[in-house]
């Protein structure tokens, strides 16, 4: 079945507030009336300011992060409340740098997803393998072990709200990318995961991007594959001109 490519920026720790918020309104420009699903991960201080450029268009505003608890004593965190309160739409959980700089296990991984869920924000679902597993052939079993804890206690009509991105971890920041082949190859391998988690029609209809080292002059391969419906963009999601080329294949 044909599936819209869902095409998402994570900017990750970068921009100044005055960058953030230019960004917004190249892409706010550019974008519309674009028929594809944007989003943008913007950083919490930033959120704010770049939901009044966003607001009224085609593009999802996305938080990076969001605490596993309502609100209360829990200093430094962001709850979704907040998060929704200024318009986020979305937040991306599980990302490698989460879970291997930030140390976060798929226990409270799984505890943010369904708090997000819970709290009517849709969810960016990453998961992914370091190089070790993958040269070990340990890829897909690293990958069905992050799903099957990351997705425990949502349900199937909670799935409509999540996305997978599947990001290689050797792939992030690196200039290196899985080849079409190999990223078909896990992406294939994620949706009969899910069909076995839960059933073939959310299988079918789940969105699974690519996320590691996407850019415009790979994109157009990487999406023509069956499995892969989106990408998870970092870098290159940074500037207007790297970022558009992608969203509008």
């Amino acid at each position: 079945m044909a599936r819209t490519h869902y095409i998402a920026g994570n900017w990750k720790m970068n921009t100044t507030k005055a960058e953030a918020v230019a960004l917004a309104k190249d892409l706010v420009e550019q974008l519309k009336g674009k028929t594809n699903k944007y989003m943008i991960g913007v950083p919490f201080v930033y959120l704010d300011a770049v939901a009044q450029v966003v607001k009224g268009s085609n593009i999802i505003l996305a938080a990076q992060d969001c605490a596993a608890t309502d609100n209360g004593a829990h200093t430094g965190e962001v709850s979704c409340a907040m998060l929704k309160d200024i318009g986020c739409q979305c937040v991306i959980l599980g990302h490698s740098e989460r879970r291997h700089e930030i140390g976060e296990s798929d226990e409270l991984i799984n505890k943010k997803v369904r708090k997000a869920l819970a709290s009517g924000l849709e969810v960016d679902l990453c998961i992914g393998e370091l190089l070790s597993e993958r040269e070990a052939g340990e890829a897909e079993q690293v990958c069905a072990f992050q799903l099957s804890a990351g997705l425990a206690g949502v349900t199937e009509e909670q799935m409509k709200n999540v996305t997978i991105a599947y990001e290689p971890v050797w792939a992030i920041g690196t200039g290196k990318t899985a080849t079409p082949d190999d990223a078909q190859a896990i992406h294939k391998f994620i949706r009969g995961y899910i069909a076995k988690l839960y059933n073939q029609k959310v299988a079918d209809e789940v969105i699974i991007q690519y996320g590691g080292s996407m850019k415009a002059s790979n994109a157009p391969e990487l999406l023509a594959q069956p499995d892969i419906d989106g990408g998870l963009i970092g870098g290159a999601s940074l500037k207007a001109e790297t970022f558009v080329p992608i969203c509008v294949l």
